[in-house]
This record gives C-alpha cells, structure tokens and sequence, in this order.
C-alpha cells in the first residue's frame, strides 16, 4: 500500500523546499485497520482485493483483517454481509506513510516509528520509542537509543550513540534553516538537545543534559545550558564512552 507516486530521492538529496512540497502535495489519508466477521466470501470480490494501493485484506471466508484506506474500507464494513467489525484509527490525515522496514540492514526495535525517504545505515540500531522523521540520514553501526527524536534532514554519522531522550533538531520550518550535523563516532548523552544548523565534529561527547546551540569542533568535550567546551576528549573519557560492536551485531 502506498500514499503516493514512489519514486524515492535520496534524503541526501532533499532539501526542506521539496520536503513541504512532497507533504503539501501529497493525498492526505485516514489510515485504519478493521477487524471483521460475516460472510465476507459475499462481499464482491473487486471490493476486497481491486485496491491493492489502497487497503490490503488478509483473511478467510468468515473472519479477516482489512488495513488501509479508510475511504475504502468504509464501504466493506457497511456491506450486509458484515456481522461485526472493530476499527482501530492508525493515523488521520496522514501526509507520509511509515518506512518498509524490511529495506534496512540493521537492528530496529518493536515501538521504533521511522516515515519515509529516511537512510539507515548497516548494523545501526533503533531502540524502543525512537522517532525519525523524513529526510533524516543514520550512519553505519549509529545506535539510536530509546524515546530519541530525529527531526527532519538531520545528518548522523557512523559509529555515533545518541543517548536516550534526546532530541536532535529536524529543520523543515523554516526552510532557509540548515539541518543538524552530527559527524563519526560521535557519543551524545541522555536528554541532550542538538538545535538546528549544529555541527558536532568527529569523536566529539556531548554531556547529558546539553544544549548545543552552537558548532562544536572535533573531539571535544561538551555540557551544560547552553553547551560550553569543558576539555578535549582523553583517554579516560574515550573510555566512558566507548561504542561497543557486540551491540550492533546482526547475527
């Protein structure tokens, strides 16, 4: 089931401009999923299965579960031949549909909520709770931890750990705003904020809590509100921080 046209550019590619183009643009959908019982080897068969684009129906002869477009579902559920239904609301007015999971290479959490036109580079992680946003780009083996959220067109690089809670700024409003860079190995703490046009260098730590509301250079030790340079990164800080492989192993 698509939302629309699915010819993909590359969120490398995308600039805030054609993002508000795509959800201004696109259909707007009422997503359902309705659970049903009846006779439904009755209900005409184009009814069922002729909007592949539109609603999927699984199911046998008496009971099934139909998912999609609520426009077209709606009709099924008020045929005669329904003896009961009961329908879960999965979005309203939706402009961007979820990504296919099954595209990715890497470890992704049951509650993770990833839309479309994102890149999730092999053997990362996406735990429980973690929000990506369109137009977003995750590095190879970057561990994305709990209840993260990853606004729009922000950039990941490899090898990083965003902290759980934290929020890496998405930039689609205003669309002259440059999207957050986060560069390789990375380690961003519990609860930090990451405003727009930011760049973290390469190695850098961002400590718990932080702010960043400015450029911070490569392997650097960052904290506070707002987020001030404390040292450069040292051994034992390396250390403390360290981003395990075992953790973003497939198999």
């Amino acid at each position: 089931m698509q939302y629309f046209d699915d010819s993909k550019k590359s969120p490398e590619d995308m600039t805030s401009e054609e993002i508000i183009e795509i959800i201004a643009s696109s259909k707007k959908k009422d997503i359902v999923r309705a659970y049903v019982s009846g006779e439904l080897e009755k209900i005409n068969v184009e009814g069922m299965n002729g909007y592949g684009s539109e609603f999927e129906f699984v199911g046998s002869g008496s009971f099934g579960v139909l998912f999609g477009n609520y426009d077209f579902i709606l009709p099924v559920l008020k045929s005669e031949y329904i003896t009961s239904s009961k329908l879960e609301w999965i979005a309203r007015n939706s402009a961007i549909p979820l990504s296919d999971l099954s595209k990715f290479n890497a470890r992704i959490e049951p509650g993770a909520v990833i839309r479309d036109y994102v890149e999730i580079g092999d053997s990362a992680v996406v735990m429980m709770g973690a929000v990506i946003n369109l137009g977003a780009i995750i590095g190879e083996g970057t561990m994305i931890d709990m209840n993260v959220v990853v606004g729009a067109r922000a950039r990941i690089g490899r090898f990083c750990h965003i902290g759980a809670g934290s929020v890496i700024a998405g930039v689609v409003e205003p669309p002259t705003a440059s999207p957050v860079v986060i560069e390789d190995r990375v380690v961003i703490g519990a609860n930090a904020v990451v405003l727009e046009g930011v760049r973290v260098g390469e190695g850098s730590v961002v400590a718990a809590g932080a702010v960043v509301v400015e450029d911070v250079p490569p392997h650097t030790v960052v904290a506070g509100v707002p987020a001030r340079v404390i040292k450069k990164v040292d051994e034992r800080t390396a250390a403390k921080t360290q981003v395990l492989e075992e953790l973003r192993k497939l198999k």
